[in-house]
């Protein structure tokens, strides 16, 4: 499907991100209210084990707990190819907000 539509020298990558069991109900925690809470834990949980077992072997796993959208976002795009690791850390250091004489809130 994906060749008819953009051509036979496509390349794929897939990428999965992850995030322990602990971080995704604390992340759930922070925008579900009340009685939806517990459910969405549940469910988050399902799809997490199903898309671990089910995702391709040579999908590519990155972790989120504890990072940064900006560190995520430049592991995705080296695994994709885009930049390789040594841009990415170059790409890393030109976001960080303590660099620029920003701080985070």
């Amino acid at each position: 499907m994906f060749e008819r539509a953009m051509g036979a020298d496509l390349r794929i990558v897939r990428v999965l991100l992850t995030a322990s069991d602990a971080t995704t109900a604390e992340r759930l925690a922070a925008r579900e209210l009340g009685s939806e809470l517990e459910q969405e834990v549940r469910n988050s949980l399902r799809k997490a084990r199903m898309l671990h077992e089910r995702a391709p072997a040579d999908a590519v796993r990155v972790a989120t707990d504890g990072r940064g959208v900006v560190d995520i976002a430049c592991e995705v795009i080296a695994a994709a190819g885009w930049i390789d690791g040594r841009r990415s850390h170059d790409l890393r250091r030109s976001t960080d907000p303590a660099r620029r004489g920003h701080r985070e809130r």
